[in-house]
């Protein structure tokens, strides 16, 4: 191992990380430039293995969205729409709760729920909504609405402080929020991809009054666009800062940006490669020290690269999902679902121990035996 790291040239980095200690964002930089992918996933495999042994996880869970109908226009965005656009959908609540009790009744235990900044909806609809989820399905956690839908709520529709927005919801029955919204924290970068969107301060604002009232909830970041590396770190540092503060993260989810239908396509954007994932992925594992979980979202790259990724720091491969829009809009070729078993084959393959948890990363139940294959009478195994 030292010869690895030394012929790497990152043999300092390696001590900081096996005695425990946090890594600079000079360190992180070196580590983006560092180009033995092998390297970094060693280190960050072993800050996994501290953390989880060799369990990774999967929640069995429903994505809804209940309107994409927003009055922004973020630039790298394809599934928002205009009223009476092309496209343009609005679930009333009893859609919503029917779908979700067909998916509760087969054993989800947690919904996802976003959507756009909708000019019209009155308050009541989104309380009422999540009452009525929680009266359908009493076990059901509800995760719902990113920072950006939290201030416009609270800013345009309820016209309430942001804290007593929060209290409401929360006292509603939401159980946690969703860390869609953050993209990439620098200004300038913001200003191309999601014009008029909050600021980074604005979106950490809501998450730590959030985790101020003793609530839980995930961050994200978008990468593969016009972003630096040295930008994807700012970001990371804003969100590991946050944490040292509320230690309200459950999780990070980085995503990469789809480069389709959408008004950043005549830049000619790629969507970033397996090894920009895995890369990523690896040095957040090794950056966010305070972070307990890594998720690999297999929806935007793919349930294969996620699989290779419980091996680069990463230790939950995010849920069944159900129903994705936001990325198969933007022109994700991925399956819009996976099955439990799915899941479970995947983390077994790669040599982890499959546990099903819930929305805040808690393992539930006990582990499944492996499926019994069907075979030929006589056949040999």
């Amino acid at each position: 191992m030292d010869a690895l790291l030394k012929r790497a040239g990152i043999e300092d980095i390696g001590e900081k990380v096996f005695a425990g200690q946090r890594i600079s964002d000079e360190d992180a930089a070196r580590l983006y430039a560092c180009r033995d992918l092998h390297v970094l996933g060693l280190l960050a495999n072993h800050v996994r293995e501290r953390k989880h042994g060799n369990i990774a996880t999967y929640v069995f869970n429903l994505y809804l969205n209940y309107s994409n109908i927003c009055i922004l226009s973020c630039q790298f965005c394809a599934f928002a729409r205009k009223p009476k656009q092309d496209g343009a959908f609005l679930y009333d609540v009893e859609e919503m709760v029917k779908q979700t009790r067909e998916a509760y009744d087969r054993g989800i235990t947690e919904v996802h729920i976003v959507g756009g900044l909708h000019p019209k909806l009155p308050f009541d609809y989104y309380t009422s909504m999540i009452r009525e989820l929680k009266a359908a399905c009493p076990k059901l956690t509800v995760k719902a609405f990113t920072a950006i839908e939290i201030r416009h709520l609270a800013e345009r529709v309820a016209k309430k402080p942001l804290r007593e927005t929060l209290e409401i919801l929360r006292a509603a029955g939401l159980d946690s929020l969703t860390g869609g919204g953050a993209e990439i924290f620098d200004p300038a970068v913001r200003d191309q991809i999601c014009r008029g969107k909050e600021t980074a301060e604005e979106w950490l604002e809501v998450h730590r009054l959030w985790h101020q009232l003793g609530m839980r909830s995930t961050c994200t970041m978008l990468y593969g666009h016009i972003e630096t590396p040295v930008q994807r770190i700012d970001h990371l540092r804003r969100l590991r800062e946050l944490q040292d503060e509320t230690h309200g993260f459950t999780a990070i989810v980085p995503f990469a940006y789809e480069p389709d239908n959408n008004a950043l396509s005549h830049l000619n954007l790629h969507r970033a490669s397996a090894f920009e994932d895995l890369r990523t992925l690896a040095i957040c594992r090794i950056y966010l020290d305070n972070f307990d979980h890594i998720t690999a979202y297999w929806v935007s790259m793919g349930l294969a690269t996620a699989q290779i990724a419980l091996s680069y720091g990463v230790d939950d491969l995010h849920g069944t999902i159900q129903q994705e829009k936001i990325f198969h809009m933007a022109g994700s070729k991925t399956p819009q679902e996976q099955s439990t078993a799915a899941l479970e084959k995947a983390i077994r393959e790669a040599g982890r121990v499959p546990r099903q948890r819930n929305t805040f990363y808690e393992v539930i139940g006990e582990e499944l035996p492996p499926a019994r294959l069907d075979l030929p009478e006589g056949a040999v195994v």
